[in-house]
């Protein structure tokens, strides 16, 4: 065929995304307000990183970015450099929940951005975030009233999307495999895994007073009592409280664990153990010090605690610490991911606390989220079912790879900790 009937060939277009509810998601719905000149700067900026890292990013149009890699596949530019420009990394994520870019390997592509999270804005204008990064509304912080909000607005979606896509334990934190790549089907034997490590850390056994701060859907204080402990768990999820209460009694462990909606600063008593999975992090920094001071008043002369904790290295929680994120706005609100040596420092500065071992398996956790990032794909049509929209199933699905990445790239870490008071030994 001459060149003249030759017909060009097209890029494929953007896949067809279903209309974002305003009502529900006014932040998505629409392009945020800002200045030309904002999003001007932003879009010199993003290029120059994105230029720099293992990726490929194909604008509409055609034009190519990166040194090669996972593709990100930006469909609506203009708005891509809008939002990031309004609101940085917020923005990226609802550019995302909006479908104006996509990646067939979304994994892959936050991995490579997580892994340069710490240059992708050049130091000098580091010195400058104070002037356009996003505080943290006062409404979410970790008082006993906005523990509680902050709380429910994840936990208690719905227990049946969880049960979607988590595994027959219901264990919502990290598992701990013998090998990799992890079998779906290996899951519940990881996580019990994971729960018996913790126990025998916090020494528990028959006859333990033992205390559970977040309860989740009562797996641990189920593996406890059958190991003859008598628990008392707290929750500030009623959705988590009720089918926690309705699993120990199919267990016919009724007897030996009571389950309550409170909050940790309100717990009386004194226990033999503590035991914590990944509530560290909701606490917040601001009240770290009365997390760990209630733990040192609970805590019987002897007694041990076994914390399970995602953690973060030091110097990049000071960077990020007074930052609203996109996990802030959408999934946690109110948390913060501590460092080692902030537990460290707390613990020694305002506690008789101390941390006496530490495990650290953040390979594990990436597994895990793999895990639950295919199923929930895989089960899509089910989250539809439960009138969950597109909105929320692609915000779902980017929190899930954006969280799964962190710990790819080593940017984040999960670390089992025991902890006792002065003098105990190791």
């Amino acid at each position: 065929m001459s060149s003249e009937h030759r017909v060009p060939r097209r890029r494929p277009a953007a896949p067809a995304a279903a209309a974002v509810d305003p009502r529900r998601w006014p932040d998505v719905a629409s392009l945020p307000r800002t200045s030309r000149t904002r999003t001007a700067v932003a879009e010199l900026l993003v290029r120059r990183a994105l230029g720099g890292l293992p990726l490929r990013v194909r604008l509409a149009g055609g034009e190519t970015l990166g040194l090669g890699g996972p593709l990100l596949e930006v469909y609506d530019p203009h708005a891509f450099f809008r939002r990031i420009g309004a609101s940085g990394l917020i923005g990226f994520g609802e550019s995302y929940m909006a479908g104006e870019w996509d990646a067939r390997d979304p994994v892959g592509v936050l991995t490579a951005l997580a892994g340069n999270a710490a240059t992708l804005i050049p130091a000098p204008l580091q010195r400058l975030r104070p002037l356009w990064e996003l505080k943290k509304p006062s409404a979410q912080r970790n008082t006993p009233e906005g523990a509680r909000d902050n709380i429910s607005h994840h936990y208690d979606l719905s227990n049946d999307l969880f049960s979607l896509f988590l595994d027959d334990t219901l264990s919502y934190s990290s598992a701990l495999f013998r090998g990799f790549p992890a079998d779906p089907s290996l899951l519940p034997a990881a996580q019990h895994r994971k729960i018996d490590r913790l126990l025998d850390l916090a020494q528990v056994g028959p006859g333990t007073q033992l205390l559970e701060i977040g309860t989740g859907w009562g797996e641990l204080a189920i593996r406890a009592a059958r190991r003859g402990a008598r628990v008392l768990t707290v929750t500030l999820s009623r959705e988590q409280q009720a089918l926690a209460q309705e699993r120990i009694r199919a267990a016919g462990l009724e007897d030996r664990v009571t389950v309550l909606l409170r909050d940790y600063r309100r717990v009386l008593g004194r226990y033999d153990a503590v035991v914590s999975v990944e509530m560290t992090e909701a606490v917040g920094e601001e009240f770290w010090p009365d997390y760990f001071m209630t733990l040192d008043r609970l805590l019987a002369p002897g007694g041990r605690i076994a914390l399970q904790a995602i953690t973060m290295p030091h110097d990049r929680m000071l960077a990020s610490r007074t930052t609203y994120t996109w996990i802030h706005k959408y999934i946690f609100p109110g948390g913060i991911l501590p460092s080692v040596e902030a537990i460290e420092q707390v613990t020694a500065a305002r506690t008789g606390l101390r941390v006496l071992r530490r495990d650290a398996f953040g390979a594990h956790y990436a597994e895990t989220l793999r895990l639950w990032r295919e199923r929930f794909t895989e089960r899509a049509a089910d989250v539809a079912a439960l009138e969950f929209d597109e909105t929320f199933r692609r915000m779902w699905t980017f929190y899930l790879a954006y969280s799964e990445a962190g710990f790819r790239s080593g940017y984040l870490d999960v670390q089992q900790l025991l902890l006792a008071k002065e003098g105990t030994p190791r």
